[in-house]
């Protein structure tokens, strides 16, 4: 039974977006059902903006970390994690582990869709992210994003893991060791190693976020990078 949630939110120059993600996060968390803690990490890393001054002016119940050390973004998830862990302090086997971005905006049921599927015996739950607009590409780059979906589809699911919207159990993330010293490709590493691992995982078509359509990113093989390629592929980017 899982009685605890942490969130972690990694953020590098994310003053302009940061505050919609923690209100977007303080509605879907105040959702959970009755009994469950919750606790959210912004790791502010290496930041040249305000994001960790709005970040602290957001008046709900987030815990801040701010660093200068130079850090890959999966070891970002890793320190943000071990401190909403150390906030919590529940059992491993109690706690899920949800991971967003600061360009990215939760929706309304997203934390509840994950510890459905978690209580139903899942380790790993992979959600959707749908673009936000306006759009920073052309009609036919997004056209040919959409089939990027398409491709992934399996049997068991939509197919598509994002760092934006990943949940796992304590326990779980443990065993395989965590994101890791990865600077991209963290969120798909993760699911492979679980998987390797014999851990249960599902995709949950129920709880997507809303991810910003840029086209410079912070991840260097991220999001932003496949948009930019399908952009340029596609005639739209000088």
């Amino acid at each position: 039974m899982i009685t605890a949630v942490g969130v972690v939110v990694p953020a590098r120059d994310e003053a302009e977006l940061i505050g919609a993600c923690l209100a977007a996060l303080a509605e879907a968390l105040a959702r959970l059902p009755p009994g469950v803690e919750r606790a959210v990490c912004v790791v502010a890393d290496r930041c040249t903006d305000s994001t960790a001054a709005v970040a602290r002016a957001a008046h709900r119940p987030a815990l801040l970390v701010e660093t200068r050390a130079e850090r890959t973004i999966g070891e970002v998830r890793d320190l943000g994690v071990a401190r909403v862990r150390e906030a919590l302090g529940t059992p491993a086997t109690r706690t899920l582990l949800l991971s967003t971005d600061a360009d990215t905006r939760v929706t309304p049921d997203w934390a509840r869709a994950h510890v459905a599927r978690a209580r139903q015996g899942y380790h790993a739950i992979a959600g959707t992210a749908e673009l936000s607009v306006p759009f920073s590409t052309s009609a036919r780059a997004l056209s040919r994003y959409e089939h990027v979906l398409d491709r992934a589809r399996t049997p068991a699911g939509h197919g598509s893991v994002y760092g934006a919207n990943l949940g796992v159990r304590a326990d779980a993330f443990e065993v395989v060791g965590g994101f890791g010293r990865h600077a991209s490709g963290e969120d798909h590493d993760l699911w492979r190693r679980l998987g390797q691992a014999g851990f249960r995982r599902c995709f949950e078509p129920g709880a997507p976020v809303v991810t910003s359509a840029r086209l410079r990113g912070r991840a260097p093989d991220g999001l932003a990078a496949l948009l930019r390629s399908l952009a340029e592929d596609s005639g739209s980017v000088a």
